[in-house]
Order: C-alpha cells, then sequence, then structure tokens
C-alpha cells in the first residue's frame, strides 16, 4: 500500500499538470504504518527518510519474492530491491588490538551516512567526512575482547568504504547533547556541487569511481523543537535547481544551493 501511494506520488509529480502536488496521500498511508509521523508535530527528517526507505525495500522485495524464479535464473539475490541497487553502502570497520597488532574487520551496511561536525564556527563536507573515518580508540569501558590475547585490551578502530552506493546520503548531525541539554548546531557547512571524491576513505580494493555530484538537499531552518523543512533538488534531464518550500516551488540559481540550513544531502 505504501509502495502504490508513492507510485502515484511520483507520477503526480513528473506528469506536470499541476503546479504543486501535495504527498497527502502517502502520509496518510505512511503514517497507518508509523504512527509517529502521523503527528502534526516536527519530526526528524533523516529518521523519516530511513523509514521511508526501509518500507519501500519491503515492499519491492516482496514483489521479487513472488518473481523467485526469474530472479533464480539470473542469480540475483532475494534480499535485494531497487532500494538497496540505489541506496545500500557497506562500511568495514578494522578493529587493531593494541598488543597484538591484530586486525578485525567488521562489515556493516548503511543508506545514510551520518556525520559529526567538527567545528563551531565553519567547516566543510570534507572536515565532516574526515572526522568520521578517522582512527579512533576503545580503551577503559570499551576495550575489545582479543580473541588472540585471550583477555580485553585496547584497540583502535577504523571505518573505510568497501562497496560505495550509486546514491549516497550524508546525515549532518546537527542536533546534538550539549551539557545533559539537547541542542542543535547552526554551524555553516560548505559542500562542493561536483567531483566529490570518495576515494580516500575507500578500501585500497575500491575500484568503482567514486566521484559523486550533488542532486538534492534538504533543508532545516528553526530550532530542536519548532522548525521548518525545505529541499533543493536538480532536475535529471534540465539540469536546473528548483527549491520545495510547501506549495511553492520556484527554479532557483546555483549559487542559491549553498546553503547554512543544509541537514540531508544526496549525491
Amino acid at each position: 500500500e505504501s509502495a502504490t501511494a508513492f507510485g502515484c506520488l511520483m507520477s503526480d509529480m513528473w506528469l506536470g499538470e499541476f503546479d504543486y502536488v501535495s504527498p497527502e496521500a502517502f502520509h496518510s498511508v505512511f503514517g497507518k504504518r508509523y504512527p509517529t509521523f502521523s503527528r502534526r508535530t516536527q519530526q526528524d527528517a533523516q529518521e523519516f527518510l530511513i523509514c521511508v526507505l526501509d518500507e519501500l525495500h519491503q515492499a519491492f522485495k516482496e514483489v521479487r519474492a513472488q518473481l523467485a524464479s526469474a530472479e533464480a535464473s539470473r542469480g540475483s539475490g532475494s534480499g535485494t530491491s531497487i532500494i538497496t541497487q540505489l541506496f545500500e553502502g557497506q562500511l568495514s570497520y578494522g578493529i587493531t588490538c593494541l598488543k597484538c597488532k591484530t586486525i578485525t574487520n567488521r562489515p556493516e551496511s548503511f543508506t545514510v551516512l551520518s556525520l559529526p561536525i567538527p567545528s563551531s564556527r565553519v567547516c566543510s563536507l570534507e572536515d565532516c567526512l574526515e572526522c568520521f573515518f578517522q582512527s579512533d580508540m576503545l580503551t577503559r569501558n570499551n576495550q575489545i575482547h582479543c580473541y588472540w590475547c585471550g583477555t580485553n585490551q585496547d584497540a583502535t578502530v577504523k571505518a573505510t568504504i568497501t562497496r560505495a552506493p550509486q546514491i549516497i546520503i550524508f546525515h549532518l548531525k546537527r542536533f546534538a547533547w550539549q551539557d545533559k541539554h539537547r541542542s542543535k548546531l547552526s554551524t555553516p557547512v560548505s559542500y562542493p556541487f561536483n567531483n566529490l571524491d570518495l576515494s580516500p576513505y575507500s578500501s585500497t580494493y575500491f575500484y568503482n569511481n567514486a566521484l559523486y555530484s550533488l542532486c538534492a538537499v534538504v533543508n532545516h531552518t528553526g530550532d530542536i523543537d519548532y522548525g521548518h523543512y525545505t529541499a533543493f533538488c536538480k532536475h535529471s534531464s534540465t539540469k536546473h535547481w528548483y527549491s520545495f518550500d510547501d506549495v511553492q516551488v520556484t527554479k532557483i540559481s546555483d549559487s542559491a544551493v549553498q546553503t547554512d540550513t543544509a541537514y540531508l544531502l544526496f549525491y
């Protein structure tokens, strides 16, 4: 039901018969499955996005299960869908025991990368990526149990990309805890429009083209309890940028896409 409603929304948007299209029908159907998002209160766009992707993945996976025999003949995996094909990547966390130097790799799939904002003044998306992919120490209560040493040991952990998705989504962690209170970070984060290179954060055997171009931005204005979401999206055919602000859909200049309110970035 959610996938059908989403399909109808996409059709209405691309038919071009209206100045704007309300997602009310999809929102209503989706809210039945996820009651949190049916309330008329501010919810987190990143959490909503993850739920939407998961809901569509489950629906499309069920459709593929009905075509299992045809898929098996082509050697396709039963757990995949168009969502995983487009959005799913894989990280590998390399954990190094500081005593015996043994490295253990732990794979983990992702659809959204949540990036810390390392500065309170100004920084770039590359700064956020460097912070996310830097090596961290595991000590005290975070020690690992080393199989080879047979005891708990200090260790380092470092993430690398082993499979990059066709569309990669970055979530800027603007909502954080400070002095037991949750607050919003308003740090301006600059981000490239083209040639975002992910190879520095990828494994040595990562051979795919790792250059990405920006295709959409979700913005959040306001504070932690009250705010407003808007989106900038690049038309896949005309390459023009458009601003989506409730019923206002307007063409904007490329320079207007760089904003201090960016919350989600799609490449």
